[in-house]
């Protein structure tokens, strides 16, 4: 990860650490680095973060004045900025937003002319050049001065190829959709609306300062509560820019990125779409989704934490199905990023395949209890490298041996040490965590 942008793109607090005079050198670079042998056209999306408004025009300054055209989606999604870029003739596409955090923080996300995230070696010149290491770059003049068009209909091409995504009518089926405030609140009801369900929201009442508060993907509770108390079939939960999809069954039990990987692997592997007969996870997918799996002869393979991981693991090897358990859930065949709202499509598709419920089809895995806990630290490499921490590390998962395991890692977008026990009971893996936690902060690491 370079100095700015980790795995999930230049993130930070709004005009602390990721300022205005950030976005609009971004803007000056893609604009033109992008524009350097014709005139550039960019797409730019936005969650509803009061914030995103700022980036956005600073953004667009940024790459009109380095010549390029900046498309302006608005109010959407990260995927739908994704769909708009690989389908369309954009060089690039930016999304603002920082994702499940809290407001007051925001993030620029770049995504190539192929749909996914951009290249490390292109984020490394952006810093280079917020820097000053590459000198100023000349400003269009004249006719060359790009311009600012108003491109909501590419948001519309997005929510009109969801819903042709979808094989069957959701007539009758009573769902819930909770979008967290955020960008879902612009897409997803009409999108299920479109296809015939009694569509149920909640959380879709952005002001600016209320994206992902007590609700979406990160909040899963009220979702769990409203699914029952209104009799509903499912529910679904996003994030803040609705990469990311949790579920909630009929019952009000969470169905988490593993379980709807469990769930949509089972049923593509079935239908003979299951490339390579292979799922994608990450290292921090519960122990369960490997047991379950195995079960089902369904392979696997491991990549680090962070969806662009899971995205390049899919395109070595030829892979249809991969995510995380936090739900950014991939399918290659129609997305080059986690997509929320299609995740929740795939989801009912099986269900009235196979005119079962989700609490049916989740039956068979069983997840192993979880803890994570969050250190915030003063510095995460030293905490990472710690030889008594891994030592204790190593000591813990030879103790666990294949009933659980320990992991220590650090956030690729915060200032923290993840902690994460998993095993056959929550005090077992409460101690664990602890024993970790406690030697963190006994050797300096954790901060005030």
């Amino acid at each position: 990860m370079g100095k700015y942008f980790g795995t999930d793109g230049f993130r930070g607090e709004a005009n602390v650490n990721l300022t205005v005079e950030h976005a609009f050198k971004v803007g000056r670079f893609l604009g033109y680095y992008y524009g350097k042998d014709h005139k550039a056209n960019i797409v730019i999306g936005k969650d509803t973060r009061r914030s995103s408004y700022m980036f956005e025009y600073a953004l667009a300054a940024g790459v009109t004045a380095s010549g390029a055209d900046a498309y302006l989606l608005h109010v959407t999604t990260t995927p739908s900025v994704s769909y708009v870029v690989r389908t369309e003739d954009f060089d690039c596409g930016i999304m603002i937003s920082a994702s499940h955090n809290p407001y007051y923080d925001n993030g620029i996300k770049v995504i190539n002319a192929q749909g996914h995230k951009l290249e490390a070696e292109v984020e490394q010149q952006i810093g280079d050049y917020i820097d000053g290491k590459m000198g100023e770059l000349p400003l269009a003049v004249r006719e060359k001065i790009g311009r600012t068009v108003d491109y909501a209909m590419g948001r519309n091409r997005y929510i009109g190829h969801l819903i042709s995504l979808a094989t069957r009518s959701f007539k009758n089926k009573k769902v819930g959709l909770d979008c967290a405030n955020g960008s879902a609140s612009a897409i997803a009801k009409s999108v299920f609306d479109a296809l015939g369900a009694k569509t149920f929201v909640i959380h879709a009442e952005p002001d600016g300062t209320n994206i992902n508060k007590d609700c979406g993907s990160t909040h899963i509770q009220s979702l769990q509560k409203f699914v029952v108390d209104n009799g509903l079939d499912v529910g679904f939960a996003y994030d803040g820019d609705a990469d990311r999809c949790l579920a909630v069954d009929e019952k009000g039990q969470l169905v988490d990125g593993d379980m709807i990987m469990y769930v949509c692997g089972c049923y593509m592997k079935e239908c003979g779409k299951l490339a390579n007969n292979t799922v994608v996870a990450t290292i921090m997918s519960n122990i369960g989704l490997f047991k379950a799996l195995d079960e089902a002869g369904i392979a696997y393979e491991k990549t680090a934490v962070g969806d662009k991981y899971v995205y390049e693991n899919m395109m070595a090897g030829g892979h249809s199905l991969g995510g995380e358990q936090s739900g950014h859930i991939i399918f290659s065949q129609y997305a080059r990023t986690g997509d929320g709202i299609l995740t929740s499509i795939q989801l009912m598709e099986v269900m009235l395949e196979k005119k079962m419920s989700l609490s049916e089809l989740t039956k068979p895995i069983q997840i192993y209890p979880q803890l994570l806990v969050n250190v915030k630290v003063a510095d995460k490499r030293a905490a990472q490298s710690d030889p008594q921490i891994i030592a204790a590390v190593e000591a813990s998962n030879k103790e666990l041996g294949g009933n659980g395991r320990l992991l220590v890692r650090e956030s690729g977008t915060e200032p923290v040490i993840r902690v994460m026990a998993e095993a056959k009971t929550d005090e077992i893996c409460r101690q664990y965590v602890e024993r970790i936690v406690d030697l963190l902060k006994a050797n300096g690491h954790a901060a005030d």
